[in-house]
């Protein structure tokens, strides 16, 4: 019997590395990317990993006992009350650039829970995924905040503070985002990490700009619920600023977010952890394409347009 999941990617609009550090961060899903595993149980054998993506075909037990793929798997047996897993095979193919702050390691993670849950006959709610998915993240990231794991999990736009309830963030209109890819990859933990060391050095400036970022989340929760698109371009602008202001960005990101000013966009930054990985770029649904040519121009090696749909009722 075969059983499948899938889960979307993320990005990040505002709040990102302050949210570390209790400040508010919104984040919406992307539908346009997504990872799919496929769990096929097996008469014997043993349990086999493949992901054709990163050219890996290998059992669970010869992985790494800190691999995230590895700990995924096991947490998800635990919580189904499972202390042996049957024969079978796991296929993960991700449409998701890994390391480009669009969620690629929670995407996965959610989809294996999912769809070895109800392999395994007993399908995870939403928040026990939500917090396998958490677990693992630490193994990526080392101090995630949870974000990507919530949004994937829910796939929902979502306002998110660390250590409070998931709220849920009405859209009173759609908007597009143009997202940009520099094609460096940026793994997130890094970029953290850095940013602890500064903050740990200079808790004061630090904690002014983490109190800065976090009041434009705010403001731009408030736009977004109330219909209010156009106020989110300058808010955007400021917030990569302050990102800048934190040494997360790169000239590539800068190049790539005046490209879409000059082409156009009501504003852009960074999203994610920085220092390479991806950028987005608020604009009118018909000026899209003309952004997303101007990033390309400008070097991006991928472009994406999605938009975040109104709230029903």
């Amino acid at each position: 019997m075969t059983f499948s999941a899938s889960a979307p990617g993320k990005i990040i609009l505002f709040g990102e590395h302050a949210v570390v550090y209790g400040r508010p961060a919104i984040a919406v899903p992307v539908i346009q990317v997504s990872a799919r595993v496929t769990v096929t149980l097996t008469r014997s054998g043993e349990v086999v990993i493949q992901a054709p993506d990163i050219g890996l075909q290998i059992s669970l037990a010869d992985l790494p006992a800190r691999h995230p793929l590895k700990a995924a798997i096991q947490r998800t047996a635990r919580a189904v009350g499972i202390a042996q897993l049957p024969p079978c095979s796991l296929r993960i193919e991700s449409t998701i650039p890994v390391a480009a702050g669009l969620g690629s390691g929670a995407a996965v993670s959610v989809a294996i829970a999912r769809a070895l849950s109800a392999a395994l006959g007993s399908l995870l709610d939403d928040a026990q995924v939500c917090a396998i998915a958490y677990e693992v993240e630490k193994i990526h990231h080392g101090t995630p905040s949870g974000i990507d794991n919530t949004v994937i999990t829910y796939a929902r736009p979502v306002y998110f503070i660390k250590g409070k309830p998931l709220e849920q963030l009405p859209v009173g209109r759609a908007f597009t985002i143009v997202i940009g890819d520099t094609g460096l990859a940026s793994p997130t933990a890094k970029a953290v990490g850095d940013v602890r060391k500064a903050w740990q050095a200079d808790k004061m400036h630090y904690e002014a700009v983490f109190e800065s970022i976090g009041a434009l989340a705010d403001s731009a929760r408030q736009a977004i619920q109330q219909g209010a698109v156009e106020l989110l371009g300058p808010l955007m602008d400021a917030n990569h600023g302050l990102l800048r202001k934190l040494g997360v960005s790169c000239p590539e990101l800068d190049a790539l977010v005046l490209a879409a000013r000059k082409a156009g966009a009501w504003g852009a930054k960074l999203s994610g952890g920085g220092r390479g990985g991806n950028m987005i770029a608020l604009v009118n649904k018909e000026q899209a394409k003309k952004v997303a040519t101007a990033l390309e121009s400008a070097g991006a090696v991928r472009t994406l347009v999605t938009e975040i749909k109104a709230s029903q009722g």
